[in-house]
């Protein structure tokens, strides 16, 4: 399971950080702040895809 699970968990953060530089250029986030929505976006995601992966080993 866990094979199968890590590469979808990249992908999907390559993905999402994919959009998330598509939103920074569509509203015009300063520079300064990117980072902060980079990082926000990355933590969310990976608590998203750990509670996931949890869920489905114990179900």
């Amino acid at each position: 399971m866990i094979y199968f699970y890590i590469p979808f968990a990249v992908f999907i953060l390559f993905y999402i950080n994919q959009m998330t530089y598509r939103l920074c250029v569509q509203k015009e986030i300063p520079d300064d702040r990117q980072p902060k929505v980079y990082r926000t976006i990355n933590i969310l995601v990976t608590i998203l895809l750990i509670s996931s992966y949890i869920e489905v080993l114990y179900t």
